[in-house]
């Protein structure tokens, strides 16, 4: 990976590792580790977001691995922690261009960065060489399908979107053909934000994806819910019922470079057994990245050195 992206992503991670991380890195200065010392790691783990199961496996394998090797040299323990944070978040598969044009569905609540990522997600496989469709089914909000304009103009991607108040499952199946017509690649489709607990508003949603399927067989071929990293565990019952009602298969976390709890990454592979696909490591449009575990946690333990850099 290149350099200046790895530096992207420890630029976006800074909030996380100054909250805890930073402070595992100052904890465990010393040359032997003491039982308060692994109760304060046990916390801050904890405090960052990972969830209280995924913190208990990591100072489990610790423990394990101190008492099996003895852990006396920083550049040891950021080995070993970085090592077993890595055995717990995936790689994202690949993303299958297999059926022409891919339509993927994206979703989230409102406020979660959702059209910010579509456009960021447009920008990203141009640079592909893909031929990119938008359509724009939040006709809920008319600012929603102004700001999906303003973009779709800078990128010169084609939008499909209806008009204020009109059937969002009409302007599915209408951008679905002319992605057919159009011979497009990709067609990234806009949904209103809802929140997980509005009955009505989730039923609308299966309808959605019900209109994909009858506009094309095998439609959505994905579904991808952005979370906003900035909510923490919070949003991860958000995410459990988009998945119950629409098959979700990806997460984008955006906001990643304006969060504290970059930490729930860990909490959404093991709670919601999903992949990370993207991350937005900013707000310009190459700021989304393809998820890279490596980075991530390289990421979070920047603040750790080797005993030689000391």
């Amino acid at each position: 990976m290149a350099e200046n992206i790895l530096n992207k992503w420890k630029a976006s991670l800074e909030r996380t590792r100054k909250t805890t991380f930073g402070q595992i890195a100052t904890l465990f200065g010393a040359t032997e580790i003491s039982e308060q010392q692994w109760e304060e790691l046990e916390a801050l783990l904890i405090q960052s977001d990972l969830g209280n199961e995924t913190s208990e496996i990591i100072m489990k394998a610790l423990w394990e691995r101190e008492r099996s090797e003895g852990l006396t040299r920083m550049s040891e323990f950021r080995a070993v922690l970085s090592s077993e944070m890595l055995k717990l978040i995936s790689h994202p598969p690949p993303i299958n261009f297999s059926t022409i044009p891919m339509v993927i569905l994206i979703v989230g609540v409102n406020g979660s960065g959702k059209t910010t990522s579509i456009a960021k997600l447009g920008q990203h496989f141009l640079c592909e060489g893909k031929k990119v469709l938008f359509g724009g089914a939040d006709t809920y909000r008319a600012a929603a399908v102004d700001q999906l304009q303003i973009w779709a103009d800078r990128l010169k991607i084609p939008l499909i979107a209806g008009q204020m108040g009109a059937d969002p499952g009409s302007v599915v199946y209408d951008s679905i053909q002319a992605a057919v017509a159009r011979k497009i690649d990709l067609l990234i489709i806009d949904t209103a934000g809802r929140l997980h607990t509005r009955f009505n508003l989730m039923e609308e949603l299966k309808k959605i994806y019900r209109v994909c399927g009858k506009a094309l067989a095998g439609a959505p071929h994905a579904v991808w819910l952005v979370m906003d990293a900035t909510t923490g565990q919070n949003a991860l019952q958000q995410a459990k019922a988009f998945k119950e009602a629409v098959k979700v298969d990806g997460i984008i976390l955006a906001k990643l470079d304006s969060s504290a709890k970059g930490g729930m990454a860990f909490a959404i592979q093991r709670e919601l057994k999903l992949p990370i696909l993207f991350a937005g490591l900013g707000e310009k449009e190459g700021d989304l990245q393809p998820f890279s575990p490596e980075a991530f946690v390289d990421g979070l333990l920047a603040d750790f050195y080797r005993d030689d850099e000391l």
